[in-house]
């Protein structure tokens, strides 16, 4: 009998294909994946997700009563800025081809009352530096204002504190809706391209929605916290706004364990007028990101939170990853969730390294 290409062990038949001579029993896969990775214009070619600088938004505190700009020490990086920094700091983010900026104003502890004043004042520090911002840049980079009230509170909650009936403090959710829309109105009065509700109210879109419309703001957009989880990644925030918070906000943020529930509230806001969404935090809640960006009409924001930035930047500092190769795959597994729009600490060093490759 004629000798084969047959292992001894296979059944009559036509013997597999071969890879080479040397090994004449490994099939040749008809499928090979890797011939779209094999160099750098190849993967760039076929790459599913795309992520630009113009996607990313960078958000930025400004305090009162500093004279230079102050390092958050959990944040690295990050800066409690004075007019002049921020203004740097927003050019060098333009220059990099970031186009929005979210602004958190930091007001003086002696300033914050129960109703968060100084969150409706034309002099308040976010509203007069909104009206800095708009005159320095015009149209050139979008202005995002937080529009919560935590930060010029004294008890550092996100709406007015009020006892119930029996005696335990809570959040007032209508009587802080009225605060939101003197705070909304203030805002895009002072230059403000973009409202950023993140209080977590119910009703808190529709509220201000009409009160921009009705004071002649019908062209300012909202972008709605509408899937805001009671998160401990928001940790080094609570620094870099000088948070005054004793206790939680479980009573009006999210369960962490949730997800049906952020389809509902992103459902509620697009019904009361949204014009962006957002998911926050992003990387934990990559599976309620997918979901809501399937279900979404409008555009999806995901928010990089504190937490996620400050791990980021502790591990490469010990050396125990690559600080540029973490950011950039972090960013695009948060676009490729389904995130339109993506608010970063990262934002100009990430859009520096999209603009250089």
């Amino acid at each position: 009998m004629a000798e084969s290409n047959r292992h001894p062990h296979t059944p009559e038949g036509p013997a597999p294909a071969v890879t080479d001579h040397s090994n004449p029993y490994v099939p040749v896969p008809i499928r090979r994946p890797r011939r779209l990775r094999a160099n750098p214009a190849m993967r760039e070619l076929v790459a599913e997700t795309s992520l630009r600088p113009a996607d990313l938004i960078l958000p930025m505190f400004i305090a009162d009563g500093i004279t230079e700009a102050r390092e958050i020490s959990s944040m690295p990086g990050v800066h409690q800025h004075t007019l002049d920094s921020l203004k740097r700091a927003a050019h060098e983010a333009l220059e990099a081809g970031v186009r929005c900026v979210d602004l958190f104003g930091v007001p003086r502890d002696e300033d914050k009352d129960n109703e968060g004043s100084p969150s409706c004042d034309p002099e308040g520090v976010l509203n007069r530096t909104l009206s800095a911002m708009r005159e320095e840049f015009g149209d050139d980079l979008l202005l995002m204002a937080d529009t919560c009230l935590d930060e010029f509170t004294d008890h550092g909650h996100c709406g007015v504190v009020r006892e119930d009936r029996w005696g335990r403090a809570v959040v007032d959710n209508d009587e802080t809706l009225f605060l939101y829309q003197k705070m909304a109105v203030a805002q895009a009065d002072a230059g403000a391209h973009i409202i950023s509700p993140s209080g977590m109210m119910d009703g808190q879109i529709l509220a201000i929605r009409e009160a921009l419309d009705e004071a002649g703001h019908q062209d300012v957009s909202i972008m709605a916290y509408s899937a805001k989880y009671a998160s401990a990644f928001y940790g080094p925030f609570r620094e870099a706004v000088g948070s005054s918070l004793e206790g939680d906000r479980r009573t009006y943020q999210q369960d962490p364990a949730n997800l049906r529930e952020s389809l509902l509230e992103a459902e509620l806001d697009v019904d009361e007028g949204a014009d962006f969404i957002m998911v926050k935090p992003a990387m934990p809640y990559l599976d309620v990101l997918a979901a809501v960006a399937a279900a979404s009409p409008v555009p999806v924001a995901a928010y990089q939170v504190s937490g996620e930035y400050a791990m980021l930047q502790a591990a490469a500092r010990n050396g125990w990853l690559d600080l540029e190769g973490v950011m950039m795959e972090s960013l695009t597994s948060i676009k490729r969730a389904g995130a339109n729009q993506i608010l970063t600490y990262f934002a100009t060093d990430a859009a520096r390294v999209l603009t250089s490759n």
